[in-house]
């Protein structure tokens, strides 16, 4: 199977050589903006494609000092990328969005230049490892892991963040031989199902409870950092290093994040033959009436994408299942029952079932994402009906839903066990 990853190390270019990246990635986003303009400029029937505005480089290269001596793959891959924004805006706007077009570049906003099947090599030199770069030259990398040998490079993109430091990705394609289970040998047992929590971060159907990362101090400092920046003069030296300082704490704080995630989808897609977690609608969550703050800092969007990225790294069936209902719905007979959101525990008035709220809702994602899997319930007891009831309890009372045929007996509903350590 093809397996595509990207391989960050820290680079550590020269003051000349730096001096030449930023003129290279400066001129790359002039031609980003020229290519970009064009194309707005046209009529509907008139838009260029990617295709016709590659061809449109020679032309602009007699034409225009600033591009002609810009790399002619790396040329291509800036304008391609134009198009890749305006299919994921197209598709937006099919989705209900409200979108706009492409945006100008800013100096600040254009920070990396992306090479393209050619124009660079890896190279050793005196035991340190070094790219090269055409039109920018030798750059001293920190290769704290190797590339495979087997992997095939297919880009590399040098960007300049704005802490100051420089650093360079590979994208590179391998071959991986991953022992993903057929779905009728997967054993209900050998799954878990993920609820993302609120006082938790993530809580699944074993019991476990991970909580999320404490990154106060690292809030803390970056308030005093931004105090500290909205005191300067704007555009002054000082400005420019406190702003640095700030880029640190904001990147020192994603970094932590991404690792957090990275072990976490590690640990699971290598423990399990199948994960399943919540398809959550973030950006209705962001418009809801919650913290969207919290929600932004989570960032579980970016954690379905880690799992499913480990998944097909290590052999796991990785699926999101619909979230509608999971708190709701009693993973043991399956009705409907109504709690705010600050009572914590689930106690089931049709069945009397009892059980904390988030493992109730983790056990329910298993279940959907085993039907949604088609793995099999041979092992179950047959179905039963749930009868409506109610209680009469003022401010707490609960309100069960109509009658459902559900399946009892459910593997998903298991004794809590001990988090993980």
């Amino acid at each position: 199977m093809s397996f595509s990853e990207s391989y960050r190390y820290r680079a550590h270019p020269s003051d000349a050589v730096a001096a030449t990246a930023l003129e290279q990635i400066d001129g790359h986003r002039q031609l980003r903006n020229h290519a970009r303009h064009q194309y707005e400029q046209a009529t509907y029937s008139e838009k260029p494609s990617a295709y016709d505005q590659h061809k449109q480089l020679t032309a602009w290269r007699k034409e225009y000092d600033e591009f002609r001596e810009l790399n002619s793959k790396a040329s291509q891959r800036t304008i391609t990328q134009i198009h890749r924004d305006l299919e994921t805006l197209d598709a937006l706007a099919a989705n209900g969005h409200d979108v706009g077009t492409l945006n100008w570049k800013a100096p600040r906003e254009f920070r990396s230049v992306t090479y393209n099947q050619s124009g660079f090599k890896l190279l050793k030199k005196s035991g340190q490892t070094h790219v090269h770069l055409n039109k920018i030259g030798d750059i001293p990398i920190t290769q704290h892991r190797p590339i495979p040998n087997d992997a095939d490079i297919k880009e590399v993109a040098l960007k300049h963040e704005p802490t100051g430091d420089w650093y360079v990705s590979f994208s590179v394609e391998r071959d991986v031989e991953t022992d993903v289970p057929e779905t009728s040998d997967i054993n209900p047992s050998d799954c878990v199902g993920i609820d993302l929590g609120i006082n938790t971060f993530i809580h699944d159907s074993d019991g476990r409870e991970i909580n999320r990362l404490d990154l106060t101090d690292d809030r803390e400092r970056l308030e005093r950092e931004q105090r500290s920046l909205s005191r300067k003069q704007r555009g002054s030296n000082n400005w420019s290093e406190q702003r640095r300082r700030v880029a640190g704490v904001h990147a020192s704080m994603t970094a932590k994040k991404h690792d957090f995630k990275h072990k976490i989808a590690h640990f699971y897609t290598t423990t399990y033959d199948a994960v399943f977690l919540e398809d959550l609608n973030v950006t209705g969550l962001m418009q809801g009436p919650g913290s969207a703050r919290n929600t932004v800092e989570v960032g579980w969007r970016d954690l379905i994408t880690i799992f499913e990225h480990h998944g097909r790294k290590n052999g796991c069936h990785v699926e999101t299942v619909p979230p509608e209902g999971t708190t709701k719905q009693c993973a043991s007979c399956g009705v409907s029952v109504e709690k705010p959101l600050w009572v914590r525990e689930h106690q089931c008035p049709s069945c009397g079932f009892e059980s904390d709220r988030d493992l109730n809702a983790a056990a329910n994602v298993l279940k959907r994402g085993l039907e949604q899997l088609g793995v099999g319930h041979s092992e179950l007891t047959p179905a039963e009906t749930a009868t409506a009831v109610s209680t009469d309890g003022g401010d707490a009372s609960v309100r069960v839903d109509a009658s459902g045929v559900v399946e009892s007996g459910s593997p998903a509903i298991k004794e809590t066990v001990s988090p993980v350590g």
